[in-house]
């Protein structure tokens, strides 16, 4: 089975945006670190957000995943313009190896902040994708 998880993360590092959302599944959902309620589910709204967040990031790497099976673990760190950020990431694997379920936890508050600030501008040039990722009442 191919390392899609690997994949991910190198690439997401990289900002190699085609190869990374290879690794991501047709029907994956990102729960939001920003809002309690947002979930952004489907290849083509994850491509936007998912470009919009490592673009504002930069010197990002990750630590080698943790855990086996279909649930994983990921350590990050990046940079939001002056400020370290980390990112405690679950992640869940599909049948096929690749990412179905990111469940990214960010940190420091600051930093948290940040990321907020640079992605709503971007984010607000696709109001369809903010409307159906407030539209899901649960948090799957």
């Amino acid at each position: 089975m191919e390392d899609f998880l690997a994949q991910y993360c190198a690439a997401s590092a990289a900002r190699d945006f085609d190869t990374m959302m290879k690794a991501v599944a047709q029907d994956a959902v990102l729960v939001s670190p920003l809002s309690g309620r947002a979930v952004f589910r489907g290849h083509d709204d994850l491509r936007i957000l998912l470009t919009a967040v490592y673009s504002a990031l930069s010197d990002s790497s990750w630590e080698a995943p943790i855990g086996t099976g279909d649930r994983r673990v990921v350590i990050g760190h990046a940079k939001i313009g002056p400020v370290q950020l980390t990112d405690a990431m679950i992640i869940d694997l599909d049948a096929d190896g690749r990412i179905r379920r990111f469940g990214p936890h960010l940190r420091p508050w600051l930093a948290l902040t940040l990321v907020a600030v640079r992605l709503l501008p971007t984010m607000l040039r696709h109001p369809a994708v903010m409307r159906r990722s407030m539209q899901t009442p649960d948090r799957t």
